[in-house]
């Protein structure tokens, strides 16, 4: 397996450099468990699938908590074959695969609602894909069912889903999105934007 992100932060101020190298911070409690690189364009985490967007979550937040308007953009991948195996990327754990698709949903749901609030509301709009042959469309019709019940559904877009809500739960449902739909050794990837305090709250 291997799973990971690229990521970008923009804070739209002219103090950007402090409030993105602040943020980079964030992550020093996942490099144990995380190869994280950064350059002029963005930061790659690879580790655990499990810790992607906690780790992404902690690092938004560093950011966004100084009240400028933050935007995150990121790449997520999981199982990629163009990717070699990485000790470090553990299998999914918890995906629950052995699951019928509704029993999935319920899980996913659950443990979005016992996520702890942050305090920091955010908006997010995100397209999954589950690659690969077989019933991916099952899974991302699930998928939608999933989100629609997460709590942080705000409305389905073109070509994507928006959600809204506190930064704990709305990066919670990311990840159970990424993490229980499609299949657990397929290549699942998973386009997102993140937004805090935005002057445009439509």
């Amino acid at each position: 397996m291997f799973s990971g992100a690229q990521i970008s932060l923009y804070p739209m101020t002219d103090d950007f450099v402090d409030v993105i190298l602040g943020a980079i911070g964030a992550l020093e409690p996942y490099r144990s468990n995380f190869r994280i690189e950064t350059d002029d364009i963005s930061t790659l985490i690879v580790g655990p699938p499990e810790q992607i967007f906690p780790a992404m979550r902690d690092l938004f937040l560093a950011a966004s908590r100084r009240g400028v308007h933050c935007v995150l953009a990121a790449t997520v991948s999981r199982g990629c074959p163009g990717e070699p195996d990485d000790p470090i990327c553990t299998p999914v754990a918890g995906s629950n695969h052995d699951q019928p698709l509704q029993a999935r949903i319920v899980a996913a749901v659950g443990h979005v609602e016992a996520t702890p609030r942050t305090g920091q509301v955010v908006a997010a709009q995100f397209s999954l894909y589950p690659l690969g042959s077989g019933h991916h469309m099952d899974e991302i019709y699930g998928c939608i069912d999933f989100l629609k019940a997460s709590g942080v559904f705000d409305r389905s877009k073109n070509f994507c889903t928006k959600l809204r809500g506190d930064a704990g739960p709305v990066f919670a449902t990311l990840s159970e999105a990424f993490l229980r739909f499609g299949a657990p050794q397929g290549h699942v990837a998973l386009d997102l934007k993140v937004s805090a305090n935005s002057p445009s709250k439509a």
